[in-house]
């Protein structure tokens, strides 16, 4: 299956998901473009933790095949209940979630439901984060490379991309950490191209509030013949 996906990526444009959404009538919207992935953050101490702004039924009634949660360190039961409840596609697993972890939450979780293990970068080497890579579990789909932060994501900061190069990905990618119109552009220099942006707080008016115009653009930006404007 990771053979398929990755050939998947080396010949389509990547794919576009927006995290941390809270407003019904922007993911309706965001619906209506076409857009791949909707994120929505299960995490208490996010600016756009979503039960703040929606409930699991709300969720449940979006129709669409990219419903993602987002979830760190939380129990298995409490992910598989709202898996459940919002009618979940994707779980992200954004903390410190080891491979016994996900074997189990494989178990229990509905078998159509994929798998995405973000992996933090921040100082660490090449050959740590190779490392890193190598020990998750074949039972993922997804991997996403994000900016290392205490606040598990979010910041608006980018890590620096030229790591990518030096390290061999096993499974499909998304690409996170203050991805924005000015500088998605460098994708060009990875070798391996991301299956998918995952955009969030540099398309933003405020936290949970997108800025639908910029995704717009991404979105022409895309279309474009060869990711021109």
């Amino acid at each position: 299956m990771n053979e398929n996906h990755q050939q998947s990526t080396e010949n389509h444009q990547p794919k576009i998901k927006v995290c941390g959404l809270t407003q019904l009538n922007q993911i309706c919207e965001l619906v209506a473009l076409e857009i791949d992935f909707l994120g929505f953050i299960f995490y208490e101490q996010s600016p756009r933790f979503v039960l703040n702004h929606l409930s699991l039924d709300e969720l449940s009634k979006i129709i669409h095949q990219g419903k993602v949660g987002v979830f760190v360190n939380e129990n298995v039961e409490r992910i598989v209940e709202i898996s459940e409840k919002a009618d979940l596609n994707f779980i992200q697993l954004h903390g410190d979630e080891n491979d016994g972890f996900i074997l189990d939450l494989r178990k229990k979780l509905n078998p159509n439901i994929g798998i995405i293990k973000v992996i933090r970068i921040g100082n660490q080497s090449s050959d740590e984060l190779q490392k890193t890579i190598n020990r998750q579990p074949p039972t993922i789909n997804y991997l996403l490379f994000d900016t290392d932060s205490k606040a598990f994501g979010g910041t608006g900061k980018t890590f620096d991309w030229n790591i990518l190069n030096e390290i061999e990905i096993p499974f499909p990618y998304f690409l996170s950490g203050g991805i924005s119109l000015e500088n998605i552009g460098e994708i060009e220099f990875l070798n391996q191209k991301p299956f998918a942006f995952d955009i969030n707080s540099k398309f933003e008016i405020e936290p949970g509030n997108k800025d639908l115009e910029k995704i717009k653009k991404l979105i022409n930006l895309f279309q474009s013949p060869k990711g021109t404007t």
